[in-house]
């Protein structure tokens, strides 16, 4: 199964095999711009971001963009077995370094991928200059997967029907064997533990209306890491980069204007 086209530029589109686990790369480079890494949730794939993608490559300070197709998810092929968090972070950091000497990211997590991009950060930070977690899963006051199905359940109520049938669609891409299989990584994971190793600036963003990321979890990540802002944006829920991806970057931009130069 391919994925739906993207009303986008035609991205250059790089894939890596690291131990049997294929992740794909998909870019749209911007000459001289910053460079974000975006890094999707689980059951997603690259193509879901669309509005998101858009918004990075069109707003008032353009960004180079790459986005990745974790291994199972999108159009990368299924693996015999699901990587926990820390060694799908690592396979991301062997793959920039096998294509090119990478200058520092600017690296957005959404839900799932915030752990991957927490552990990227933590394990590979000459790879990351600044932080994005967006839905920060998993909040270990739910960490089942009784809490988190009625949470997403929960959330589905604040998300539009365009964006439940992109989801669905991504979902069933992916099989629910597979989909059960990365759950438990992720269940597993325990991200409050890697958050006070992050040294780069890092921003949290949290949908108002989430409610697998709820509002206290989002406010204990952002204490956990030594440098991190918050910035709630009103009215959208756990898909708000992919609903509406314009409020999401330009509060990005916002927050890269007022960092200090980096040494």
């Amino acid at each position: 199964m391919t994925t739906p086209e993207m009303a986008l530029p035609e991205p250059e589109r790089t894939s890596f095999v690291h131990e049997g686990n294929e992740l794909f790369s998909y870019r749209w480079p911007v000459n001289d711009r910053p460079r974000v890494l975006l890094i999707h949730g689980i059951g997603m794939g690259h193509w879901v971001y669309e509005s998101f993608i858009t918004a990075l490559l069109n707003g008032d300070t353009p960004f180079d963009v790459t986005a990745v197709d974790l291994p199972g998810f999108g159009d990368a092929p299924k693996p015999q077995h699901a990587l926990s968090m820390e060694h799908t972070a690592d396979l991301v950091a062997l793959s920039l370094t096998a294509h090119e000497a990478p200058s520092p990211l600017i690296v957005v997590g959404h839900s799932m991928g915030s752990q991957v991009a927490a552990e990227l950060a933590a394990r590979h930070p000459q790879l990351v200059d600044a932080l994005v977690l967006v839905a920060t899963t998993v909040n270990p006051a739910e960490r089942s997967v009784h809490q988190q199905a009625k949470r997403m359940l929960q959330d589905l109520g604040t998300e539009s029907i365009g964006v439940l049938a992109r989801g669905a669609l991504a979902y069933a891409q992916a099989g629910p064997r597979w989909f059960i299989e990365k759950l438990k990584p992720t269940l597993e994971h325990q991200i409050e533990r890697t958050l006070p190793r992050i040294e780069q600036p890092t921003l949290v963003i949290r949908g108002s209306l989430d409610r697998v990321s709820p509002a206290v979890w989002a406010r204990q990540i952002t204490g956990l890491v030594p440098e991190a802002s918050l910035l709630e944006l009103e009215g959208h829920g756990h898909e708000a980069i992919i609903a509406h991806g314009e409020p999401a970057v330009q509060g990005i931009e916002r927050w890269l204007s007022q960092l200090p130069p980096r040494a």
